[in-house]
């Protein structure tokens, strides 16, 4: 079983990465949204060969005439009148079919984030953004990571705009310019996850996110102190025990990767993660 596939089942047995993400933190003294933008965005960020219309293009290849009348009609649904709200109407709607209906869920991110645009709604921003997020360090196609980083990036820009104080979307930030090729100048985005951290250094998501670059980055020694500093705050969080326990078993500290999935497994009920990671341990001992 593959790693994300072992996420995926832990996801499955405790409220894992919802806990943290883009939760309210110690707010911080307010500063403009110029402040912010520049923050954000003063490397060169190369566009995306990948295009919103060619993905469209590219699903509606694969719907039933039915369903492509379906998308056409809800694209063309804005005519005249309170043309803002039937546009917003018309995304949610767009979002529903792609996400709920034909289960592609980045076009689905896609049309709740400009839904949320128009909305102007912090929270609605923060949750399409965390849709793509959440698939962003997983994906290995450059072209769909340098999409989906923008995509995130300016949804999190947008939110950030609406409340200054809301670290854990400027670390969303920094995952993009970590995990999205959307800079030339990757380590902006630990600049600004260090700024977080800074000013509140029991953030939980900007200790995970390091914590997850240093085992990328081989700095295993690194990660294991980010995913403790997770555990102090949050002592149920299974994704970030874990990912410690896999950052031992990369360095090579067998007893303490054999103690930490053993902490896993004695926390979850899903039978097919627990023989999973009792596989591992028994490879370990």
């Amino acid at each position: 079983m593959k790693k994300q596939q072992l996420i995926l089942l832990l996801t499955a047995s405790v409220l894992l990465i919802g806990l943290f993400f883009f939760g309210r933190t110690i707010p911080r003294k307010e500063s403009s949204t110029k402040e912010n933008s520049a923050a954000a965005s003063s490397a060169s960020e190369p566009a995306s060969s990948i295009t919103t219309d060619k993905l469209v293009a590219q699903a509606k290849a694969k719907l039933t005439a039915q369903q492509v009348n379906t998308v056409n009609r809800l694209e063309k649904g804005v005519v005249r009148g309170d043309i803002k709200t039937q546009q917003k109407e018309s995304f949610k709607q767009l979002a529903t079919f792609w996400g709920d209906t034909v289960h592609q869920h980045l076009l689905g991110a896609y049309y709740l984030g400009e839904s949320a645009k128009l909305e102007n709604s912090e929270k609605n921003l923060n949750f399409a953004a965390r849709l793509f997020l959440d698939d962003l360090v997983s994906e290995h196609d450059p072209e769909m990571k340098k999409w989906m980083g923008l995509q995130a990036k300016a949804l999190l820009e947008k939110s950030l705009e609406i409340n200054p104080a809301n670290d854990s979307a400027k670390v969303g930030i920094g995952v993009c310019y970590l995990y999205g090729n959307i800079s030339n100048a990757p380590m902006q985005g630990i600049q600004l996850i260090r700024e977080v951290l800074a000013k509140n250094p029991h953030h939980v998501y900007a200790h995970m996110i390091l914590g997850l670059g240093g085992v990328r980055s081989g700095q295993y020694d690194k990660a294991i102190e980010h995913f403790n500093d997770v555990l102090k705050v949050a002592p149920d969080n299974l994704e970030a025990a874990f990912n410690l326990a896999e950052a031992y078993e990369q360095k090579g500290d067998k007893p303490n990767a054999v103690k930490w999935y053993g902490v896993v497994r004695d926390k979850i009920q899903i039978p097919q993660a627990k023989q999973e990671i009792d596989e591992r341990i028994k490879a370990l001992q």
